[in-house]
C-alpha cells in the first residue's frame, strides 16, 4: 500500500486536491528536499499574457540555429528530477511524487531540450488548469536550453487556445519574456473565465 502524502499540518494531499488548490489560486511548495509541503497563495502573481509576450532578440538568433531537439512529455520524470537538483529546492520528494502522478493522469506536462548527443540539457514542467498553464520550474545544462523550451511552450499554448502562462513569482528571467505582476483579485477573475479545459499534447 502506498504511503499517503501529508502536508505540514498532517492532512493528506492527493493529485485531485492539488488541482482544486490551483483553482483556488494556491500551490504547494516545500522548504527542502525532505520537507513537508505547505500551501501558498501570493498576493501578486507573475503571468505572461499573449499581448505582452515577447522573445528577446538574442534568443531569436539562437532559435534560428535550432541548437536543440525539442520534445513534449518524453521524459517528465527526468525533467522534474533535474529541476529539484539544486542547492536549495522547494521540490520535495512528496511534491515530485504528486506531479509525477498528475503527469500520469494527463494534467502535468513537460517540455524537453536535447543536444546532438541525445542528452537532456534543459526542460520545464507545469500543470494545466482549465485554459491556464501553471509553470512550475525549469532547468538548463546548456546555454539557452530552458529559454528555448519556454518559447516552444508558449507557441503550443497559443495554438491550443490557452489564456495565459502563470509564472507564479516574478523573476528577471521571465520578465524578459513579458511576465508582469497582477493582483490576486485580478488573477482570480482570469481563473474564473478560463475554466474550459484546453488540450496540451
Amino acid at each position: 500500500m502506498t504511503t499517503p502524502v501529508l502536508d505540514a499540518d498532517g492532512y493528506e494531499v492527493t493529485p485531485e486536491l492539488v488541482i482544486e488548490a490551483y483553482r483556488q489560486r494556491c500551490f504547494p511548495m516545500a522548504e527542502e528536499r525532505d520537507g513537508r509541503l505547505r500551501w501558498f497563495r501570493p498576493p501578486v502573481r507573475a503571468v505572461i499574457t499573449w499581448d505582452a509576450w515577447k522573445i528577446p532578440d538574442s534568443l531569436r538568433k539562437r532559435l534560428a540555429q535550432q541548437p536543440f531537439r525539442i520534445t513534449v512529455n518524453t521524459d517528465f520524470a527526468a525533467v522534474i528530477a533535474a529541476c529539484a537538483q539544486r542547492q536549495t529546492t522547494w521540490i520535495s520528494f512528496d511534491v515530485e511524487r504528486l506531479y509525477r502522478d498528475l503527469h500520469e493522469r494527463g494534467s502535468a506536462h513537460s517540455v524537453e531540450a536535447w543536444n546532438a548527443a541525445g542528452e537532456l540539457v534543459g526542460g520545464l514542467y507545469g500543470l494545466v488548469v482549465g485554459g491556464i498553464f501553471c509553470g512550475e520550474s525549469m532547468f538548463h545544462r546548456a546555454n539557452d536550453a530552458a529559454k528555448i523550451c519556454v518559447v516552444h511552450l508558449v507557441d503550443r499554448l497559443q495554438r491550443n487556445g490557452f489564456t495565459l502562462l502563470d509564472c507564479q513569482q516574478q523573476t528577471p528571467h521571465m520578465a524578459r519574456f513579458g511576465a508582469h505582476e497582477i493582483s490576486d483579485h485580478t488573477y482570480a477573475g482570469l481563473v474564473r473565465t478560463a475554466l474550459q479545459a484546453c488540450p496540451f499534447p
